[in-house]
């Protein structure tokens, strides 16, 4: 079953309860703490209705959360009512159905995400980024390109998800707007540097790959123990989020299919390097 932005508040109330129940509470506990009624816990907990962050925070606390995973918790409320506040101004720019993604990114412990046609966003160099948003005509590159390139702070985390990308030889010939080999020289250049940080790992799929057929773009996310892990499938009229182990698991075994086929990550910087050669002389030509 597919979840959007607002179903966020089912996947929270779960969490909350689980933590209740670690915590050894009835819901007439945490009713008496919050100042409500049992009924509006209950509520909260099935998904019925939202919760404010201070209220989170407070039942975290009660409930003895704290560390990576209390952050993780307060992440999944902010994606689950919308975290208005926090996308006014240059962040008003990102999409409503992708703003649970940039929220819950950092939270996770793992991603893996294949990208058949395109430099998936975290990567993208800044002259990739300008040359994309420029031939799609949009009106606030300036916006775009500070959204993505804070995306590029979980890179920068104390403790970073493992990242894992495979990428399509296609979207390395595939520049924006056509032909542009100073732009590609720059992105490969650039992949190249990231490949070098921890735990970032960048594999190609070669056109040799031996494949039935490549899947749609799409992302896993795993998080913490009590957080669901999900798959984002993004589409032209915006993304979707499917979060229930059938529709998972087939996307992992998906991704399995797709890294058994890929180039190791040694094989993967030879190919780059090799790449970037092909661009320069391109350049010279």
């Amino acid at each position: 079953m597919a979840s959007t932005v607002t179903s966020r508040r089912k996947q929270l109330g779960n969490e909350l309860r689980h933590a209740r129940l670690a915590a050894k509470m009835t819901q007439q506990q945490v009713a008496e703490v919050l100042g409500c009624t049992q009924g509006k816990v209950n509520k909260i907990e099935s998904g019925a209705v939202g919760v404010k962050l201070g209220d989170v925070r407070t039942m975290l606390e009660t409930f003895g959360v704290n560390g990576d995973e209390s952050e993780a918790l307060l992440r999944l409320a902010r994606a689950a009512a919308g975290n208005r506040g926090a996308w006014s101004g240059y962040r008003s720019v990102v999409p409503h159905w992708f703003r649970t993604f940039t929220d819950l990114e950092p939270a996770a412990v793992e991603i893996m995400t294949w990208h058949g046609e395109r430099i998936p966003g975290p990567l993208q160099s800044e002259h990739y980024m300008l040359k994309q948003f420029t031939e799609f005509g949009a009106t606030d590159v300036t916006s775009l390109v500070r959204n993505r390139l804070d995306r590029k702070a979980v890179f920068d985390q104390p403790q970073p998800p493992y990242y894992r990308f495979i990428i399509s030889e296609a979207a390395l010939h595939r520049a924006p707007g056509g032909q542009a080999p100073a732009v590609m020289l720059d992105q490969i250049e650039h992949l190249l540097d990231l490949d070098r940080r921890q735990r970032v790992y960048i594999h190609v799929l070669p056109f040799g790959a031996r494949l039935a057929a490549v899947p749609n773009d799409f992302t896993i996310m795993r998080f913490p123990e009590r957080t669901r892990d999900f798959v984002y499938v993004e589409h032209a009229a915006g993304g979707v989020y499917l979060d229930e182990q059938k529709d998972f698991q087939l996307f992992v075994d998906a991704w399995d299919r797709l890294r058994g086929a890929a180039l190791e990550r040694q094989e993967t910087r030879e190919f780059l390097e090799a790449m970037a050669e092909q661009y320069r002389a391109a350049m010279g030509a």
